[in-house]
């Protein structure tokens, strides 16, 4: 599949099936994800592999979609409150960048923002100098969702004299 059917393609997954998938896979979608760009090259992604007992304690109205593996991808504060925008905006390019490689593979993510209440934040360990831009369900899609209908983009476009 070439980039642009992989981007157009990619969807949220809401059910996965019970399929393990390899760790050297998600480990080089990982590899592939730390290519996003981020100013100053301050690589302020963490990625946390989620195990049982904790994602028990998530409580996930869903459980993820019964994902085989939970992720949590973490940004860490920069200096000023400007680096700090800069490094959520870099880390949420790490997350896409792995679901893209993901998804060329055939498989799936869904993307919570679960972690970002101070329960969930203690319950994953995050540090208090870090947001915590997404946890993560990975695994083979059981269903791939129809597209959501976009506003076609010449209607987001403005041209600046």
């Amino acid at each position: 599949m070439d980039i642009l059917d992989v981007i157009k393609s990619r969807r949220n997954i809401k059910k996965f099936k019970s399929d393990a998938v390899q760790l050297d896979l998600i480990y080089s979608w990982l590899e592939a994800a730390k290519m996003a760009p981020n100013h100053r090259m301050t690589e302020p992604w963490e990625v946390y592999f989620v195990g049982p007992d904790t994602r028990a304690k998530l409580n996930h109205k869903t459980n993820f979609g019964n994902a085989p593996v939970l992720i949590a991808v973490l940004s860490k504060y920069g200096a000023t409150a400007i680096e700090k925008e800069e490094n959520a905006m870099a880390t949420a390019c790490f997350i896409q960048n792995f679901n893209l490689a993901a998804w060329a593979e055939g498989v799936g993510t869904f993307w919570s923002s679960i972690g970002i209440t101070a329960k969930n934040r203690e319950i994953l360990g995050v540090p208090s100098n870090y947001d915590l831009i997404g946890v993560l369900g990975i695994g083979y899609p059981e269903i791939i969702p129809d597209p959501k209908p976009r506003t076609p983009i010449m209607n987001k476009i403005k041209k600046l004299p």
